[in-house]
């Protein structure tokens, strides 16, 4: 995945960077990657293609849990694959090679991603709107994707990990979410990823790191 600098992703991410709250502080970024495989995503790629491969072959397409039904289909298994490698590029410092697939979720529709705002940014709402002539930070978000990615042709996904995925597993995480708008005619993606931590702890960031034999349960169903 090649990172693509878009400007107009500036005035958000400027205001998302460390957002003080009070007690808590708001981390939220927008990215956008093209679908160009660099060398290291190509030998993941090829790594991720072979272990889905692998993991089909010993499926059941009787058992209600298997995804053959998705994964069989090379498009599906190309969405994965971008979805682990954009999740990569986020959080460099944080090995994604086992991530399981079950912790994607595709959302039906743009208006599961605006809750998500009005319900964990509201605050931040506030703030934005008071500093920007009274506009609306969902609006400008919408604005600004929409410019980069074309939201009404993208598939949104959501990554809601386990402790044990989490790459912002920290003391003092309140919350966190990670969103993909993946358009495949532009062969690019756009992540949001946003996360809020509490003053009231002064521990540093922490990494989570895969829990042994996760990699064997690593392609479980997953609806793209």
């Amino acid at each position: 995945m090649k990172f693509l600098e878009y400007t107009p992703f500036d005035s958000v991410n400027l205001f998302l960077e460390q957002l003080n709250l009070g007690n808590c502080t708001i981390h939220g970024n927008l990215e956008a990657f093209s679908c160009k495989h660099t060398g290291t995503d190509r030998r993941l790629s090829i790594s991720l293609e072979h272990e889905i491969l692998d993991y089909l072959g010993k499926s059941s397409d009787s058992d209600p849990s298997s995804p053959v039904e998705h994964l069989s289909c090379r498009s599906s298994r190309k969405t994965l694959i971008y979805l682990v490698l954009t999740l990569g590029h986020m959080y460099p410092d944080y090995d994604f090679s086992a991530v399981q697939a079950h912790l994607f979720f595709k959302e039906e529709e743009w208006e599961s991603f605006k809750l998500m705002i009005d319900t964990y940014l509201s605050d931040a709402s506030r703030q934005w709107a008071a500093t920007n002539d009274g506009t609306s930070l969902l609006d400008s978000m919408t604005k600004v994707i929409d410019e980069v990615i074309k939201i009404r042709e993208c598939d949104i996904y959501s990554y809601n990990p386990d402790s044990d995925g989490d790459p912002v597993l920290e003391k003092g995480a309140i919350w966190s979410f990670n969103y993909f708008f993946y358009n495949r005619k532009l062969k690019r993606v756009v992540s949001f990823r946003c996360y809020c931590t509490s003053k009231l702890s002064g521990d540093d960031f922490l990494i989570g790191a895969p829990s042994d034999g996760e990699e064997e349960d690593a392609l479980i169903d997953m609806d793209i």
